[in-house]
């Protein structure tokens, strides 16, 4: 397996030390569990019951354009079934192929801060308690973290590896008026200060596709992510999935698909410009086979994930390579669509 150092910034982001990521020109969420946790970890998606205020008038009733009727929680358990159910239905999946591992516990579907304190504090406790646990991830807005709700995440991450999963997608509130994400960029802002201030570690979750957005309106988030405090970021393509509010917009003709290429391309140079010390969670998403309008290549993930090692490969790029100039203002790397 090859490895090479790259140059890792500290906390600062200002003093540098060497650092492996062994075969990868980025730091991966599986090299940092690896390192944190000294086993191969597992994130074991869960589906708590919960609402949105996105979607049940409280917000609006439409929710994000582009959310699936499962909260983008497509891949997380049953809701049906108790979260332990859950939790041994999909452990004894991934088995199946690894025999041995720890697990996250994450809560993925809707908005996993949406309900009263006592529901929240139940789900998470039966979650943190099944055996091999050695984490808690929760994906919620930022418009859903009362005082109650940080004081109780607060109180988990306290006891095992916590994090908070916000979905920004954009950091343009022009469109995320357009995708009725139903908060401003303001409101972002406050959740990530008052998870800072509590220690608690940030996920965010980007969107790359959005109607209207260009290379560098993506681009343009992803600098804006890169300056905050943040310890890992997710990186979606946008895919269309049938009965989605979004499914309007291609009939229109006011949606154009990415393509695989130029999806790679911003990807890499992303990827160079954020700072070494961020965890890079996803590079692309899954849509179920069935529901999926398209892109139809965004399927093929293992070929996507490929031509992003190759990309940075045949480029010499890695993660924080541009990050220092675009910060000193400097001209960053510029990848053409291939």
């Amino acid at each position: 397996m090859t490895s090479y150092f790259i140059r890792m910034v500290t906390k600062e982001r200002k003093r540098l030390t060497l650092k492996i990521w062994i075969d990868k020109r980025y730091q991966s969420l599986n090299y940092f569990l690896r390192e944190k946790f000294g086993a191969k970890v597992f994130k074991i998606s869960l589906d708590g019951g919960f609402s949105c205020p996105n979607r049940d008038g409280t917000i609006s009733t439409g929710g994000c354009l582009f959310c699936s009727e499962r909260g983008s929680g497509d891949f997380a358990g049953n809701r049906m079934f108790s979260i332990t159910k859950q939790f041994e239905n999909i452990k004894t999946m991934m088995n199946k192929k690894w025999k041995s591992g720890k697990y996250i516990a994450y809560f993925q579907a809707y908005t996993n801060t949406y309900a009263p304190i006592d529901v929240l504090r139940e789900k998470y406790e039966e979650a943190v308690s099944q055996e091999g646990v050695v984490g808690l991830a929760i994906a919620t807005r930022p418009d859903c973290l009362g005082k109650e709700v940080l004081d109780l995440i607060e109180e988990y991450s306290n006891r095992v590896y916590t994090w908070v999963e916000l979905g920004l997608q954009t950091s343009s509130d022009e469109t995320a008026k357009i995708i009725n994400r139903g908060y401003k960029l303001s409101r972002f802002e406050e959740a990530l200060k008052d998870l800072n201030e509590r220690n608690i570690d940030v996920v965010v979750h980007t969107i790359f596709g959005l109607p209207g957005e260009s290379k560098e309106d993506m681009l343009r988030t992803i600098d804006y992510v890169a300056h905050k405090n943040i310890k890992g970021i997710k990186m979606h393509l946008l895919y269309l999935i049938e009965n989605t509010p979004m499914v309007e917009f291609y009939k229109q003709d006011k949606l154009r698909f990415l393509k695989k290429n130029e999806y790679i391309d911003i990807i890499c140079e992303s990827i160079t410009r954020l700072p070494p010390d961020i965890v890079i969670h996803r590079l692309t998403g899954d849509a179920p086979r069935e529901l999926l309008v398209g892109p139809m290549w965004s399927l093929k993930k293992w070929e996507i994930l490929n031509g992003i090692d190759n990309k940075l490969k045949e480029l010499d790029l890695y993660q924080g390579k541009a990050f220092n100039d675009i910060s000193s203002g400097k001209s960053p790397i510029i990848i053409s669509a291939s």
